[in-house]
């Protein structure tokens, strides 16, 4: 069972899916102003609208893996500005970090999911909220100022980046780079997520080139390594990342471990 708490162009609402796996189908009921518009748009978020045509698998692992997740399908989440928020907070940190900055941000400032939502779930706060915050906030939060003020920058131009949903994939990365702050990296994360870009790499990312390499050809590999082992996936790298990841493969560590930055003690 999966819960989410959206901020919808109607309003917050609740919507809940509920997997029958046996049967292969999904239930999704949803509450609050927001419940319609979740209800049309929750066969994307599963994954509904993702189209595999032209995804030829040429390496043996990528080949095992696709077989291995014959289910596996990219979601569209929509809602840019949602999902846009908790990518820019995963900015050089750890994914741990990044999600308890979230946890206290939404929990501060959104509001309780509607419906008989578990507790502690709530909407995201609407972009003139994150706009107001003022910088002890953030830093209560463990954010950084060149985070607070990418998020803040996002905010002011929110309907311009809702946008970009209806975009295809290159003029959304445009567009959502034109944002200071908002680099290769964390446009793909945001595009991966509410997009359902098949083919959005996480350029940039700590240990993805390393991962694609390792598995793929048994060494580690940089960016540009990596860009050229997805090159015969041109269309799908990221589903092929995903993929990838989804085994849980992983090279052997050679460097440090990245060091978590509490931000609140500055």
């Amino acid at each position: 069972m999966v819960w989410r708490a959206v901020r919808t162009p109607s309003g917050p609402g609740t919507v809940r899916f509920s997997a029958t796996p046996g049967l292969g189908e999904v239930e999704a009921l949803a509450w609050g102003p927001g419940a319609d518009w979740l209800l049309e748009r929750a066969p994307s978020m599963c994954g509904g609208e993702d189209d595999a045509a032209g995804f030829a698998p040429v390496d043996a692992f990528v080949r095992e893996a696709a077989a291995r997740y014959p289910g596996f399908r990219i979601t569209r989440a929509g809602q840019v500005i949602d999902l846009l928020v908790p990518s820019v907070l995963e900015q050089k940190t750890t994914g741990r970090q990044a999600r308890a900055s979230w946890r206290t941000l939404v929990r501060a400032h959104g509001e309780p999911a509607p419906g008989p939502a578990p507790p502690g779930l709530f909407v995201p706060p609407a972009p003139a909220t994150w706009v107001a915050l003022p910088s002890w906030e953030w830093h209560r939060a463990g954010v950084e100022p060149a985070r607070s003020r990418t998020i803040i920058a996002a905010m002011r131009h929110a309907g311009r980046l809702e946008e970009t949903a209806e975009m295809d994939s290159a003029a959304a990365d445009g567009r959502l780079r034109s944002v200071p702050g908002i680099g290769i990296w964390t446009s793909a994360e945001i595009r991966q997520r509410s997009h359902g870009d098949p083919d959005a790499v996480s350029v940039g990312d700590f240990h993805l080139p390393a991962t694609v390499g390792f598995a793929l050809t048994g060494e580690r590999v940089d960016d540009a390594g990596m860009l050229e082992l997805l090159e015969p996936y041109l269309g799908h790298r990221y589903r092929v990342t995903a993929l990838i990841e989804m085994t849980g493969i992983s090279a052997p560590r050679r460097g440090p471990r990245l060091t978590i930055q509490d931000h609140r003690a500055h």
